[in-house]
């Protein structure tokens, strides 16, 4: 699937959170997330707004020093954080690997660090600073199968909303 993806203008955090949250609400059991992008630039935000519109209560927090984070909601919810690349990567090699794509949704900070480990179908997610607190997320969809296609035409239903407009990056 040769998918040319969506690009949007976040200008405030809450903007990235309409969007993760809207996001949670409504991706289907076994979506992997792949996000990228420089540090500060949302990915946490993102996925805690995920988390909720998931339906998980409580905290969500980086799993930079614990590897993986699960949460129970509408479906699982795995976090995983690859910033100790050789971690994650010891942690995928020896199991790990089977909570991406499982029945929940596995969500990949700095997942080009484990690109390998990930599933071919996946939504990947990057991110980066446009100004203070604007941010750019381009959003692709990766592999060609059912789970692709599931995630293509989520992303193609995105709504425009306050503080977050499609751009042409």
């Amino acid at each position: 699937m040769a998918d040319p993806g969506r690009s949007f203008l976040a200008h405030t955090p809450e903007a990235t959170e309409a969007l993760g949250y809207w996001l949670g609400e409504r991706v289907g059991a076994g979506s992997v997330l792949a996000l990228d992008g420089e540090l500060g630039a949302g990915k946490t935000t993102f996925v805690r707004a995920l988390a909720r519109g998931l339906g998980v209560a409580g905290p969500v927090t980086s799993p930079t020093y614990a590897l993986l984070q699960t949460y129970p909601g509408r479906l699982e919810l795995a976090h995983f954080d690859a910033w100790m690349e050789r971690r994650e990567r010891s942690f995928l090699a020896e199991g790990g690997w089977e909570w991406l794509g499982a029945e929940g949704v596995a969500v990949v900070e700095w997942a080009e660090r484990v690109s390998e480990w990930l599933p071919e179908e996946r939504l990947a997610i990057e991110f980066a600073h446009r100004g203070a607190e604007a941010r750019s997320l381009r959003l692709r969809v990766l592999g060609d199968g059912p789970r692709a296609r599931a995630l293509a035409e989520l992303v193609a239903a995105i709504p425009a909303r306050e503080g977050l407009e499609e751009s042409t990056e």
